[in-house]
């Protein structure tokens, strides 16, 4: 081949690569606007750009005050707790007071949605009785593996999608997982999967979108950006990565001993969320020495306040990983993993075990003493009830 020829060659290429580099970044421009709007929503409400004049987010009546009873109401607005199809007057009662955030949603054995449906439907009238805003009703609709409602989208699962799919099959399997659940009245998908796993035996390999930081960016934030579309709040995870690990933290404690340089990799796609306005993050619970971490992911503060807030600017609503699983309960009681997440900077403590009855006064106690600072509860409080606020109402 001639010189010229080789040259001449090589232009195509180039020409090709740049017009697909054009098609993917004009694809994404949806995913991007629809992200970012979601965040300047919940960074915060009052002016033309949601906040006051002096740059700080209104203070909404439920974090106001302070004492045992503001102390209660801030604690109130950081539980989520389990249900099934059918609350119990408990629960009600508990949502009509304020004294949970919201619920993660794990259907009957049979998959009932008429059930669901009427279920949120009671929970949120409740809380609308009480005066509270809409409740954060979430649940895991990831595909594949992890899948509350078998027979709902998503059809493929994030592996096939990272096989044999591409970002738009992603933002559509996303859209219409977002728009069956909002049909429920579900208003917040624990997903995508942001994990970037390092072998087959990662723990996460089955459910995430490749097995590189640039092929899960791209993927996943295109099925975040398809639920957005569909009417449902994404939520990237797990926060800083769950990649490298070979244990299911839902039943024991993982401890990551990959190096600073191999974890920074796995920030990535987090990094990218972060970028697109993403308006959950779910922080793990499997532990990482080399990033200063000394407890869980998800109750540390060098991974919570310095790495995710302080370093990557996050502004969003950082949720925990259920804190009644095995990496958690092997170590801390429901009381003591709540108000370990809240002294490390987690805005909702998840507790998908049961309806965690005996977390509220502990935490309010732990707010009101000081051993969670009065003003991070308060800006932790102050953020839920921006997202809460904005949740759709429950399906009609």
């Amino acid at each position: 081949m001639s010189n010229a020829a080789g040259r001449s060659r090589e232009l195509r290429r180039a020409g090709r690569r740049q017009q697909q580099v054009r098609r993917r970044r004009l694809g994404a421009l949806g995913a991007v606007a629809a992200l970012a709007a979601i965040a300047g929503a919940i960074a915060g409400s009052g002016g033309e750009d949601g906040r006051r004049p002096g740059g700080a987010a209104p203070i909404p009546p439920q974090c106001s005050g302070s004492g045992p009873k503001a102390a209660r109401r801030m604690a109130g607005q950081r539980i989520v707790v389990r249900t099934d199809a059918s609350p119990d007057s408990k629960l009600l009662r508990r949502a009509r007071a304020g004294e949970i955030a919201g619920v993660i949603v794990f259907p009957d054995t049979g998959e009932d949605a008429e059930a669901v449906r009427a279920g949120v439907k009671r929970l949120q009238a409740a809380a609308a009785e009480g005066g509270q805003p809409s409740l954060v009703v979430s649940t895991d609709q990831e595909g594949g593996a992890v899948k509350r409602f078998l027979e709902a989208p998503p059809q493929r699962s994030p592996a096939q999608l990272a096989l044999d799919g591409d970002g738009g099959d992603a933002q559509l399997e996303g859209k219409a997982t977002g728009t069956f659940l909002a049909g429920l009245g579900i208003n917040v998908d624990l997903a995508p999967v942001l994990d970037v796993p390092t072998s087959t035996e990662s723990v996460v390999h089955s459910r995430a979108f490749g097995s590189t930081p640039e092929r899960v960016a791209n993927l996943g934030l295109r099925f975040a950006a398809g639920l957005e579309k569909g009417g449902v709040r994404a939520t990237a995870k797990h926060f800083p990565g769950l990649g490298r690990s070979t244990i299911n933290t839902d039943l024991g404690p993982s401890q990551i001993d990959a190096s600073r340089r191999d974890l920074r990799q796995d920030l990535a796609p987090f990094e990218e969320a972060i970028a697109q306005g993403i308006p959950l993050i779910m922080v793990g619970t499997a532990s990482y020495p080399e990033l200063g971490a000394k407890a869980p992911a998800a109750l540390d503060p060098a991974i919570v306040q310095g790495l995710l807030r302080d370093r990557l600017g996050f502004q969003g609503v950082a949720i925990s990983d259920d804190l009644q699983a095995g990496a958690i309960d092997a170590s801390y009681t429901s009381a003591e993993a709540a108000i370990a997440g809240a002294a490390a900077g987690m805005d909702l403590l998840l507790f998908a075990g049961d309806a965690a009855p005996g977390v509220l006064g502990p935490l309010a106690a732990a707010i009101s003493g000081g051993k969670v600072e009065i003003e991070a509860a308060r800006a932790a409080c102050t953020r839920v009830v921006a997202l809460r606020e904005r949740l759709g109402p429950p399906a009609g």
